[in-house]
């Protein structure tokens, strides 16, 4: 009869074991479908290293296109237009024709000028662009030779006068002969030089009128285009008449306005992008080649001035430019894929991932380089920004970097 506590107590404890079994096994299902849901409630992204970069900067400034060159062509003799072989936009090579103005009357002036230099080139025995040599003039040869005849008789005179064989009468007029061919051989050769002056004034008028008869064709004085012509055939110009206007477009110039406070970062040599109204979302390149030594007093600005190649013609003189110049010095900055910046109501956000977090970061964004953002506020080098799967998150919640 003494067994029978021990016995219900071993049947108690059988059934508290066979009751608590099945709520430890709840149990850790529980907690294993606790893990599963924290894991599914995790954002998958991909994080990248807020670096630190030199940053090429630039100034944002307008500007307009103007022509390389251009040149308002004037004629340089008077007469009747008699063509007219370019029209507005033809290109012209340089030299090539702009207006020919009749030319009779020129040529014949040309031709009557190589005639009086060609009569005083003979005289004086110039012939086929020989130098002038004043003793081979006609006139001077025969001077020379007369005087040598007279100072030969004179030698014979003085020695006969000498022996008392010839008269002081004969004696005297031999010297007399002398001195008179002396004077005929001077007054030859100052007359030979004079020629040689008129001839020289001869040519001059020569040039003159080959001139004015190659002022007939009014020539473009480089390669461009014809911005305007004024005359027509029949028209009459005189000298100084403006016949028309040629322009070099290619290169352009860009002429742009930096304001004052931007001028110790600007130099020649800088790169500079620009954009037009007539090409959207095209992007031209140039080069600063001239800043100007001073600034503008009445607006406070620098006028600075690039060349931008335009060898097809396309940009065209007068267009606006919103334009960027490169900054003469570099300074580093901190970037980030553009993937991972967010805009929302004008407010540039990231996700920086701190451990198993994102916590979402109002930034500064500053200019845009490649594909890269720089971050000028709000955020230090060496943090991890979210970039795939960033749109999804929101702030605090939990993430798996892969």
């Amino acid at each position: 009869m003494m067994s029978c506590p021990f016995a219900r107590a071993r049947r108690v404890l059988a059934l508290i074991l066979v009751s608590t079994a099945p709520l430890a096994a709840a149990c850790s299902g529980a907690g294993a479908d606790a893990d599963r849901s924290a894991e599914a409630g995790a954002v998958t992204v991909t994080a990248v290293t807020a670096a630190e970069q030199p940053v090429a900067r630039f100034i944002r400034v307008s500007g307009t296109l103007t022509a390389q060159e251009q040149a308002e062509v004037a004629a340089e003799i008077a007469g009747r237009v008699v063509a007219t072989p370019v029209e507005r936009g033809t290109r012209v090579a340089p030299g090539g024709e702009l207006v020919r103005i009749a030319a009779t009357e020129v040529e014949a002036q040309a031709r009557e000028a190589q005639a009086n230099a060609a009569q005083i080139e003979a005289r004086l025995g110039i012939a086929n662009g020989s130098p002038f040599e004043v003793e081979k003039v006609a006139e001077v040869a025969n001077a020379q030779a007369g005087r040598q005849l007279a100072r030969a008789d004179y030698d014979r005179a003085r020695t006969l006068h000498a022996q008392q064989l010839l008269s002081q009468a004969e004696y005297d007029q031999r010297r007399a002969q002398v001195e008179a061919a002396e004077r005929q051989y001077d007054v030859a050769r100052n007359s030979a030089e004079q020629q040689y002056q008129a001839l020289m004034g001869a040519r001059a008028r020569v040039t003159v009128a080959q001139k004015a008869l190659a002022d007939t064709v009014v020539r473009a004085p480089f390669a461009g285009a014809v911005g305007e012509r004024f005359v027509s055939v029949g028209d009459y110009v005189t000298r100084g008449t403006k016949v028309a206007s040629v322009m070099r477009v290619d290169p352009l110039r860009v002429e742009l306005t930096v304001p004052e406070q931007y001028v110790s970062l600007v130099a020649e040599g800088r790169a500079v992008t620009f954009e037009v109204d007539a090409y959207p979302g095209e992007t031209f390149t140039g080069q600063v080649r001239y800043v100007s030594p001073s600034v503008a007093a009445e607006t406070r600005a620098l006028l600075v001035e690039a060349v931008v190649p335009n060898p097809a013609g396309r940009l065209k003189p007068g267009f606006f430019a919103t334009a960027r110049i490169e900054e003469a010095n570099t300074q580093p900055g901190i970037l980030v894929p553009a993937a991972a910046v967010r805009t929302i109501a004008g407010t540039a956000r990231v996700f920086v991932v701190a451990g198993d977090r994102a916590e979402e970061r109002i930034v500064m964004a500053g200019q845009a380089v490649g594909n890269q953002v720089e971050i000028t506020d709000g955020l230090k080098a060496g943090e991890r920004v979210a970039v795939t799967g960033a749109d999804q998150l929101v702030d605090g919640v939990r993430v798996v970097v892969r």
